[in-house]
């Protein structure tokens, strides 16, 4: 049997977080125990469970979420706090999905990262001209994945940003309303690293740090991620948390005051794209 729910107020502020943030971009259905998000905006979403769920998932509520999800030709994607919702990665196992439970960190303490003179980082307007090519970073950076130096690069990041030259509205309005808070890293090539961090009421989650593998192994992605701590932190926001693609990028956060208090997890099936 899995360990019961927890009632550490972190994680159970954390599960509340990650049931808010959605819905500034998705509608919302409710399916037994669990909360379908469906996207109105720029990015698929996906189900979790619902706050406060008092009750095991099952394998077959999972399965009733699936065929919904089906239906309305939307991933068969879910996230959840491991630890807040312990039964649910067996119940997705059961349903052939494939579960994962990435480190789940908060920063405490943060530690000074000293710049570079050649790091330029800014914080992007909902005006930047630029969008299209900043965006296109984290799209090349995560389809070519690890951490690993590698030749793709600025050739690329255009490729891209050509392909899809018109920025979504919604992700303006994102980023005017501060909904996404876009940070970018800058090269005399261009952009060529970013990350964003997304508030709401008093907490914040670090999403999408990315660099063009031709730019890795340079301290861009730890240095995005600190500059998105400091602009957290200056806006006033007690809570900042991520999650770790892995162990060995969990470490990497810890370097800058992050600690570990549990797992999100994430479900999909066999051959799906991460959708974290």
């Amino acid at each position: 049997m899995p360990p019961p729910p927890t009632d550490d107020p972190t994680l159970i502020r954390l599960d509340r977080y990650l049931d808010a943030a959605p819905r500034a971009g998705a509608a919302s259905e409710d399916i037994g125990p669990f909360t379908l998000f469906i996207s109105t905006g720029m990015w698929p979403y996906y189900a979790r469970p619902r706050s406060g769920l008092d009750r095991a998932v099952t394998a077959g509520d999972i399965l009733a979420v699936r065929e919904r999800q089906r239906s309305l030709g939307v991933p068969e994607a879910f996230e959840w706090v491991v630890e807040v919702t312990p039964s649910l990665s067996a119940a997705a196992r059961e349903t052939g999905l494939v579960v994962e439970e990435l480190p789940l960190l908060v920063l405490g303490t943060p530690v000074p990262l000293a710049r570079r003179p050649e790091d330029v980082i800014r914080r992007v307007r909902a005006d930047e001209f630029d969008l299209a090519r900043i965006l296109a970073v984290a799209s090349v950076a995560f389809a070519n994945g690890g951490t690993a130096v590698g030749t793709v690069g600025p050739r690329e990041r255009d490729e891209k940003a050509a392909a899809d030259p018109i920025v979504p509205p919604r992700m303006r309005e994102r980023i005017r309303n501060g909904l996404t808070v876009l940070y970018v890293a800058e090269d005399d090539e261009g952009p060529i690293a970013s990350g964003a961090h997304q508030p709401v009421d008093g907490v914040t989650e670090i999403v999408g740090v990315a660099t063009l593998p031709s730019a890795r192994r340079r301290g861009l992605g730890t240095a995005v991620t600190a500059t998105l701590v400091e602009d957290a932190r200056a806006a006033g926001l007690d809570t900042i948390f991520l999650s770790a693609a892995s162990d060995d990028v969990a470490r990497v956060y810890e370097r800058l005051g992050f600690v570990r208090v549990g797992h999100a997890g994430m479900a999909s099936p066999p051959g799906a794209s991460s959708h974290a």
